[in-house]
């Protein structure tokens, strides 16, 4: 067997998990949005902030910082296995899959504030096991870590002035 052949069979597994990785964010997103109809909708019914962005860009949005934290997920296991740093990025999927019931399915927006500035601490946290690991990995939550700052702050909003 060559040297190449054995790299490939090596790395090839490797290659398996970061499918593994995007399932887990996509289990996340989906257990999210379990239940929860007509979030757009129930979002425009909303008094909102005059900064508050259109419904139509959480998706996109969303949908590259969640390939963007399944990609971070693998480079940090490559790195370190699944150890503590991965325990704080799946407890931060955890958070994250939480939210989107709490808000529109429970309509409970300061219990949602509370999960929001708790997922962004725990994204704090990340990027600095992450960061120790490797630092693309960390990298990559940045404008995970940045839009849950944005989210946090129009949370509160929406919530003080529906309350």
């Amino acid at each position: 067997m060559t040297r190449t052949t054995l790299a490939r069979r090596r790395g090839s597994p490797r290659w398996w998990a970061l499918a593994g990785f995007g399932a887990a964010v996509f289990a996340a997103a989906a257990i999210g949005g379990l239940g929860v109809r007509g979030t757009g909708e129930e979002y425009q019914n909303l008094v909102q902030p005059d900064w508050a962005p259109p419904s139509w860009l959480f998706g996109p949005v969303w949908s590259l910082l969640y390939a963007m934290i399944a990609v971070s997920g693998w480079l940090a296991w490559r790195r370190g296995g699944f150890g503590p740093a991965l325990w704080i990025w799946t407890a931060q999927l955890v958070l994250n899959a939480i939210w989107t019931p709490l808000f529109f399915g429970a309509a409970q927006y300061g219990l949602a504030f509370a999960d929001i500035v708790a997922l962004w601490g725990l994204i704090a946290a990340n990027v600095i096991a992450f960061w120790r690991l490797s630092r693309p990995a960390a990298a990559l939550l940045l404008p995970y870590w940045a839009w849950v700052t944005f989210a946090g702050a129009l949370n509160f909003a929406i919530w003080r002035l529906n309350s």
